[in-house]
């Protein structure tokens, strides 16, 4: 006699709920990965999603789908009618991805748990797939919240302190009056340019009072403590600096965080980690900083064609070659000496704004 209680047919009943849950679960992945694929345009979600919904259709394969069909009684299922207002209407797209979500999360936790009655291999995959739909969930809102956050920026200058708070605040009126979409103050301490944190921090609030009525966001390189301190937009951090999660811990939920990336991998990792934007390069010799590989085109061409985070071509970048940006599918450039080296910063910022355009 077979006393494993754990492994056995479920009962009608608990087919039942399987059944209506699966149902669900997959008709909540189908909406959200048609938003993915028609709306949101992102190759990369939209590959998660599926996989996500291809997962839990392999899950649910032990359970026989002649048992399910047998045990469902659609016409006669008493929750058939029972509906509120709010399911009866949808206040955007936004709204449709959110409720679909929650749908498949519930309809996911009602899986695991009663897939423990009979099968607990089962239910451990399911609850891998809940954990799996919270990351999806929270990278295509993040997604789609900083696509509307840096509709307008498409230009963004990185700036170090100057010889002088006087020489700083000068450069940065430059820049706001020429239009850019963002300024990092990114100070690497060298030499005579060494700046210390009473100084940076002192620079930081200034381009905070400067930026704050102005249509210019305000970041601060690889220092969220600098950032939460004055204020800042954002901060932006690099693949050998704080991770995307300690960064939050520091900012917070509202400020803006970047993350450099220099392969297609990493851009995929920032997009799960809860980057809001990702620069992306280097794709040109620089005059500002030394690297020992170069991306080049071909990994700005690899991510336009896979990813809706907005993304920054960072590196070397300058009027002559703006067009092979362009060409590659970006429409956000990050840069430093093509601006800040120019005669007059704020001319130099209008004329790459213009070639954007």
């Amino acid at each position: 006699m077979n006393n494993d209680s754990t492994h056995h047919d479920p009962p009608p009943g608990v087919l039942r709920i399987i059944d209506a849950a699966a149902n669900r679960a997959g008709e909540g992945l189908r909406v959200i990965e048609d938003y993915l694929r028609f709306v949101l345009d992102d190759r990369h979600l939209t590959e998660r999603c599926k996989t996500l919904r291809h997962d839990l259709t392999a899950a649910l394969a032990p359970i026989s789908n002649s048992d399910r069909n047998t045990s469902r009684e659609a016409s006669r299922d008493v929750g058939a009618e029972l509906t509120t207002d709010d399911e009866k209407s949808r206040g955007d797209v936004a709204h449709v991805v959110c409720a679909s979500f929650k749908r498949l999360e519930q309809s996911l936790r009602s899986l695991e748990e009663y897939t423990k009655l009979f099968d607990p291999a089962i239910s451990a995959t399911l609850e891998r797939l809940r954990f799996c739909t919270y990351t999806l969930e929270r990278a295509v809102d993040i997604t789609r919240c900083s696509i509307q956050r840096l509709e307008t920026c498409r230009l963004y200058v990185l700036v170090d302190g100057q010889d002088s708070l006087e020489q700083f605040e000068a450069l940065a009126q430059s820049l706001i009056a020429g239009g850019a979409g963002a300024i990092q103050l990114r100070h690497k301490n060298r030499g005579d340019k060494h700046l210390t944190d009473d100084k940076l921090l002192q620079r930081a609030r200034l381009l905070r009072r400067m930026t704050r009525d102005s249509d210019t966001l305000f970041f601060v390189n690889d220092r969220p403590d600098i950032a939460v301190l004055a204020g800042a937009d954002g901060v932006h951090v690099g693949q050998d600096e704080l991770s995307v999660k300690d960064a939050r811990t520091i900012v917070g939920p509202r400020p803006l965080i970047g993350v450099s990336t220099h392969t297609i991998e990493q851009a995929r990792g920032a997009v799960l980690d809860g980057a809001n934007y990702i620069g992306c390069g280097p794709t040109f010799p620089s005059r500002t900083k030394q690297f020992d590989d170069f991306p080049g085109v071909d990994f700005l061409q690899q991510v336009a064609a896979e990813i809706r985070l907005p993304a920054f071509a960072i590196g070397g970048i300058s009027p002559e070659n703006l067009p092979q940006v362009r060409a590659a599918g970006f429409n956000r450039v990050a840069v430093s000496a093509a601006v800040t080296g120019h005669d007059d910063p704020g001319q130099a910022a209008r004329q790459l704004l213009t070639a954007l355009a």
